[in-house]
């Protein structure tokens, strides 16, 4: 029920409004009651009613310099001024500072009746609109969680972060990460080109099924990392729940995954720690696990183990099997330098180099043709890239590469890893380039869409022909902020100019940067600017007259 105040100060008047009215059988709680307002304002404040009546003029305290007070204090408070029929210069005064209702003396217990109730309709209507507004800023701020969630993780794995932030960072994120054992385990996956019909819908299915599972387990953070694909921090208080539940939450993953035909997934299970300072050794552990989906090309969840295990099964390739090598195993060479990070080349070429035997290198000849077929396999992924005048310059085989490959398998892998720095760094700098373009044309696009009120992250993402999960992170990372950020402060901006440069009405105003709910623009202003844009008007007008 709503709280109802009273501040009168002539008691006959002051007892009768208490008495008369049965509060509590209207529907409401008579809370408080003082003689004037200077007696009023502490109980207010203590009480904090929905409803404050009072009379106007009053010893010590009258009614407007209370209600300056309340509005300054408790906005959302609603006040009803009694007056006396001669007192206009109060009435106005009343108006401007906002006053909900104002009523005349004298005044019957039923005529203040139904102006409390109007007024309380007035508040149950705000509080509901306050209520969806919320919901819905919620649902299009969870762009902006994901891409903090995503920021918070990176720090997490490079160490940048100490303890106390990290359990601020999760708790303002909802999210727990306080326990004695933790596990990441990195993975992604995509569908084939056979379900090209329903690949959208079926790639929403599979990432709503998959945010549920995480969402429900005790212990698990999950992070959508975009083109990465995805990570899952793991707590527990003890080694045995740490490995029961991730072994119950990536049954339950695959089960998902099964569901799905040409579906192929690949995950890097990191290491325990007892840590949350050394998740960046787990993430470590984790990537190098990861690596091993260019290598292996099954569906899988592995961990050290298992690849020391699968190198053992594999042996060792002898010189008949080089041409499985050039038909198979470069494949993967390709696929890693076109899909592949920098981060992940130490942890690639040591399983590749593994997965065609290591020993075999101790041969000059296998070395040869090894290096020779990574080097044309390079060169190939690389004239996609840059013009040949420039590989020509800058990528070729040099007397000191043909030295390397002659002096030994350290030097080999040296070098190979030097091809495959040269190739995913000029890869990185073109789609960089190619990024900041499309970033352009995405802002180009807000500019000239920004009062649509249906332009959104999906909107925009399809408009660059780009995936939105990719485009958020894209975005993000060029730019500093969310793409749903940007709208938004584009918008306020473009409300801002009109509220100063016209003389547009705060809703004409909404609907003209994209808001046809004039109550929520309102909301968002209050959120941006925390003022309302009615007052963001008469402050900047007043301060342009000093």
């Amino acid at each position: 029920m709503l709280k109802v105040f009273l501040v009168e100060d002539e008691c006959v008047v002051r007892e009768g409004i208490r008495d008369n009215i049965d509060w509590n059988s209207e529907g409401f709680i008579f809370c408080g009651e003082a003689a004037d307002g200077e007696l009023a304002y502490p109980l207010i404040q203590r009480e904090k009613p929905d409803i404050i009546i009072t009379d106007i003029r009053m010893p010590f305290m009258d009614g407007l310099e209370l209600s300056q007070l309340i509005r300054n204090e408790m906005p959302q408070s609603r006040i009803i001024i009694l007056s006396g029929y001669g007192e206009f210069a109060y009435a106005q005064k009343a108006l401007k500072l906002g006053i909900t209702e104002y009523i005349l003396k004298p005044v019957s217990g039923a005529e203040l009746l139904a102006s409390v109730k109007a007024v309380a309709e007035k508040i149950k209507l705000e509080r509901k609109e306050e209520k969806e507004n919320a919901s819905r800023y919620m649902r299009e701020m969870k762009e902006e969680e994901a891409d903090s969630k995503r920021r918070m993780f990176d720090e997490i794995v490079s160490g940048a972060l100490p303890v106390a932030k990290i359990l601020e960072r999760s708790k303002q994120l909802n999210t727990e990460l306080s326990a004695p054992f933790f596990q990441i385990v990195l993975f992604k996956y995509h569908l084939g080109a056979d379900n090209e019909t329903n690949y959208a819908e079926d790639i929403l299915d599979i990432n709503e099924s998959v945010n549920q599972i995480c969402a429900h387990s005790d212990g698990i953070t999950f992070f959508d990392r975009a083109i990465e694909g995805n990570a899952l921090i793991i707590n527990a208080d003890s080694l045995e729940e740490l490995t029961a539940r991730r072994e119950e939450l990536i049954a339950s993953i695959e089960a998902i995954f099964s569901k799905f035909n040409g579906l192929h997934y690949f995950g890097g299970i990191g290491k325990p720690v007892e840590r949350l300072t050394l998740l960046s050794e787990s993430f470590e552990n984790a990537s190098r696990s990861f690596s091993l989906r260019f290598i292996l090309g099954k569906n899988a969840f592995v961990d050290d183990e298992e690849m020391n295990y699968m190198r053992k099964a594999g042996g060792e390739l002898a010189f008949s099997d080089i041409q499985l090598i050039s038909e198979i195993k470069l494949q993967k060479v390709e696929a890693f330098l076109r899909s592949g990070n920098k981060r992940d080349i130490p942890f690639f070429t040591d399983e590749f180099l593994k997965s065609i035997g290591e020993n075999s290198l101790d041969s000059l000849l296998f070395r040869q043709y090894i290096v020779m077929d990574i080097y044309f396999t390079s060169v190939m992924v690389l004239k996609e890239i840059v013009n040949a005048r420039e590989l020509s310059q800058q990528f070729v085989m040099r007397p000191e590469n043909l030295e390397a490959i002659a002096t030994g398998k350290t030097k080999v892998k040296d070098y190979i890893i030097s091809i495959f720095n040269t190739v995913i760094e000029k890869r990185d700098e073109q789609r960089n380039n190619n990024y900041l373009l499309m970033i352009l044309r995405a802002k180009e696009y807000i500019a000239a869409h920004y009062a649509d009120e249906g332009i959104s992250l999906g909107s925009v993402a399809q408009y660059v022909n780009i995936s939105p999960n990719y485009f958020s992170a894209l975005f993000s990372r060029e730019t500093g902020q969310s793409m749903v950020r940007y709208i938004i402060e584009y918008r306020m901006n473009k409300a801002k100019e009109l509220l100063l440069r016209t003389n547009m009405l705060s809703s004409e105003i909404g609907a003209a940067v994209g808001y046809k709910d004039p109550h929520y623009f309102s909301f968002m202003f209050k959120k941006m600017q925390n003022c309302s844009p009615t007052q963001y008007r008469a402050s900047q007008k007043a301060a342009e007259e000093e």
